[in-house]
This record gives structure tokens, sequence and C-alpha cells, in this order.
């Protein structure tokens, strides 16, 4: 009987639940609820104006505070980077003018070496030219002996061959004016 008496409970206040409504449309207790329902919101009110905004507020603050440091902080690398580059660019230019003038010296001192050089080569080649003229004259004169000296044996063996006795100097003047044409 428990169950029976705990069922009849239930369908009666069920019943008079329906029969009161929903308690927060009850006109009776609108008072109270808009009392308390100010209390709220003021309460609401003075916490976020006291504490949450102005802590929120700071941190906005502090955040944009950050950024304009961190913006103003890059355009001045961004300054020192142009100057930089700027900088590094005439030390690029300075530096391949020295290099342009050092392969000038360069080049003008091995010109200065090579015109030495082929003037030591010329009069060695000079000096060996001379020589060996020299040496080829010496080859003449001593050709044109040996040829006289030929020509004089010859035709003393052809005067004896076709019978006839000739004298060295004869035969030596004959050669010679033979030889000078």
């Amino acid at each position: 009987m428990a169950t029976e008496t705990t069922a009849q409970d239930v369908a009666q206040g069920a019943h008079e639940v329906a029969k009161a409504g929903m308690p927060q449309l009850d006109f009776s207790t609108f008072p109270n609820q808009i009392f308390w329902l100010l209390v709220t919101l003021v309460l609401i009110y003075l916490v976020l104006s006291r504490i949450a905004l102005p802590r929120i507020g700071a941190t906005l603050a502090e955040r944009k505070g950050t950024i304009t440091n961190d913006l103003a902080a890059a355009e001045e690398l961004k300054q020192k980077a142009v100057s930089a580059e700027k900088a590094y660019n005439d030390a690029l230019v300075r530096a391949r003018a020295e290099a342009a003038k050092i392969v000038a010296e360069a080049k003008a001192e091995i010109q200065k070496d090579v015109a030495a050089a082929t003037a030591k080569a010329e009069v060695e080649i000079a000096a060996k030219t001379a020589e060996s003229e020299k040496h080829i004259a010496e080859i003449r004169a001593g050709a044109m002996d040996a040829v006289t000296e030929v020509a004089r044996d010859t035709a003393k063996e052809l005067v004896a061959a076709l019978g006839g006795k000739a004298d060295a100097k004869s035969v030596t003047e004959a050669v010679t004016a033979a030889l000078k044409g």
C-alpha cells in the first residue's frame, strides 16, 4: 500500500502544480523576483566595472603598448638593415675598385717584366745571331780556302794529265782569277 500512497501523492502534487501554474509566471511572486533580479544585475555590474573590465582594459592597453613598441623596434631595425645594406654595397664597390686597381698594377708590372724579358731575349738573340754570322763567315772563308785549294790541286792534276808542266805560282794566279769572276 505504500506504493499506492506514493502514487496518489505524486498525482495530487502534479494536480496542484497544474492548478497553480509555473512559479515564474505567478504574479504574486513578481515583486520578489524583480528585487532579486535588480540585486543580481547590480552585483554583476559592480563586479564587471570594478574588477573584470579594468583588468581587461589594462591587458588591452598593455598589448597595444607592446604592439606599438614592437612596430617601432621593427621600423628601427628596418632602418638599420637598410643602412647596413648600403654600407655593404659601398664596401663592395670600394673592394671592386681596389681589386681593379690591384689587377691594373699587376698587369703593368707583368707587362714591364715581359718587356724586360723580351729586351733581354732580343739582346741574347742579337748576340747569338752575330756569333752565328761570324761562325758562318768563318765557315765560308774556310770553304773558300778549301775550294781554292781543291781548285788548285785539280788544275795541277789537269795540267799534268794533259801533258804539261805547271808551276804552283801560275796555277794559283789562274785559279784566283777564275774565282774572282
